[in-house]
């Protein structure tokens, strides 16, 4: 029987998973790696840490599924999106990846607005410049660092670094590429008025190629360090929220997808492309050959859990290292003790400034309505719910850009928590499903790989063969209303405190 390859370059590690033809998942395997905030708001990963990480988990995945490596049909990558990996001729990194979620190009996306104007932009990459993208981190490293600007040669993404190391090959896929600022997504290809109005050489920006495309065979070096054979296709990928989609089967109109990883995400299948006039919602070529998604972002999802864990809960990680126990669990079970609504707190989870619906790098995160009465519970309740209302905003605006949310998907390491489903069920007042894979972005990724071995006719053969609906959570009435008034003062908290965020940036 034949396998299928999905890696998934992620924020916080790298995840290898291989599936059978059937969709079945044989092994995963994860690597974790740091990552550096050398200043407030910059974040910053060395690519060798995910090459390293890489070979590893490839290895472990081969000889967990038992098998050898000629079994291996087809590789398929994904990963975080828009950071800047920057290489020399001779293919070496000149400096640590600048990753999505660093806020430092504020500057750069102001000037590249100005130069073009927004309306111009969205007619070029049909999006607006944001500081996650990857453009403004070229002309910083052009306006900070210029003796490492004057020996770049190469410019790829997270996971196009990894293909890069299997393969020999500069290369990247169009759901990827859609979000540098630097692509035209109505025609699927390189903006070559962007690049020249940023002069940004042409040379620098790796292939692009439709998702399920082989762009490359895995080399004797390569085979030697991950134990894949060489000679092995690997395909495009995508990035990861194409990725995910892939995986969570948004194959088609009417099925919206949220996902609650590190960031959380709204993403929607759509057969020609729509851009909010706004600019508020992500508009970028799909892993779907020929067609596109539409997504809005909140970038600290499970972000915002992931500080308050490390930060505030002390005493529930000690309890779950003495109980063997994951401490993601514990902080469950005391936010079940908080009703509803958290009596009267609320979260803002901007802790890395936001992406949906603000365009706003200085936005911060805020506990608001705190009193004596509130506790722990109501602390891991409200950011639950903070996060919740954020990605409502995101469904909201992509309901009012057209799309019909007949099946909302639930995924990501948020969605495994029923107690999450249930707040976010509840917040939408829309039922949620769940689906078999819990892989997500890499089991997409070997899809993808599924496509281009010739073991799937296409995308859309792959995703309906493999992907089934599980678990379904509907909202319940009585929390639906609490949250539809708690979502009206949610809205008006940003507002209000906008002010205050610019002035303490």
């Amino acid at each position: 029987m034949n396998y299928l390859a999905g890696l998934d370059v992620g924020t916080t590690g790298a995840k290898a998973v291989l599936i059978d033809e059937d969709g079945k998942v044989a092994a995963s395997a994860t690597g974790d790696y740091p990552m550096a905030t050398p200043k407030p708001l910059w974040s910053e990963q060395d690519p060798e840490d995910w090459w390293r990480a890489a070979e590893s988990v490839f290895r472990r995945v081969i000889s967990l599924a038992g098998i050898s490596s000629d079994q291996v049909a087809g590789v398929g990558l994904t990963g975080q999106m828009h950071g800047l990996v920057a290489l020399d001729a001779a293919g070496k990194v000149l400096r640590p990846c600048i990753m999505w979620n660093d806020q430092r190009t504020e500057k750069e996306c102001r000037a590249i607005t100005e130069k073009l104007t927004p309306a111009r932009l969205l007619e070029l990459t049909a999006n607006p410049v944001l500081p996650g993208f990857t453009a403004p981190k070229i002309l910083w490293v052009r306006d900070h660092e210029p003796e490492i600007y004057r020996q770049i040669a190469h410019v790829l993404l997270p996971k196009d670094f990894i293909r890069y190391r299997l393969t020999g090959e500069f290369a990247t896929d169009v759901s990827d590429a859609s979000g540098t600022s630097l692509f035209d997504v109505a025609r699927r290809r390189w903006s070559s008025e962007m690049l020249h109005a940023l002069s940004i050489p042409a040379e620098w920006m790796p292939s692009a190629s439709e998702s399920p495309e082989v762009t490359g065979r895995v080399s004797l070096r390569a085979a030697h360090s991950t134990g894949l054979a060489e000679g092995t296709p690997v395909v495009a990928g995508a990035g990861d929220q194409a990725a995910g989609g892939i995986g969570n089967g948004i194959v088609d109109a009417g099925v919206v997808s949220v996902t609650i990883g590190t960031s959380g995400v709204v993403f929607a299948h759509t057969d020609r492309l729509s851009m909010d006039p706004g600019g508020r919602l992500h508009a970028f070529c799909h892993a779907v050959p020929g067609a596109w998604h539409i997504m809005g972002v909140t970038l600290a999802a499970g972000g915002s859990l992931r500080w308050y864990r490390d930060v505030l809960a002390t005493e529930e990680r000690e309890a779950a290292r003495q109980r063997n126990r994951d401490p993601y669990d514990l902080l469950m079970e005391e936010a079940a003790l908080a009703p509803p609504g958290s009596e009267g707190l609320f979260f803002l989870p901007y802790l890395s400034g936001e992406r949906t619906p603000y365009q706003d790098p200085s936005a911060r995160g805020a506990y608001v309505g705190l009193t004596l009465r509130h506790s722990r519970p109501h602390l891991i309740r409200s950011l639950l719910e903070g996060v919740a209302y954020s990605l409502r905003d995101c469904l909201e605006l992509a309901r009012s850009s057209g799309v019909e949310a007949r099946q909302i998907r639930a995924s990501g390491g948020g969605a495994r928590s029923a107690l999450w489903r249930q707040i976010l069920a509840d917040v939408f007042n829309a039922e949620l499903v769940t689906v078999n894979s819990i892989e997500g972005a890499p089991f997409g990724a070997a899809l993808l790989a599924g496509v281009g071995a010739g073991v799937f006719r296409d995308v859309r053969d792959a995703s309906r063969r493999t992907v089934r609906v599980g678990e379904r959570t509907a909202p319940g009435r009585e929390a639906a209303g609490v949250y539809g008034r708690g979502y009206e003062v949610y809205r008006s908290l940003y507002p209000s405190l906008k002010g205050v965020f610019t002035a303490v940036g």
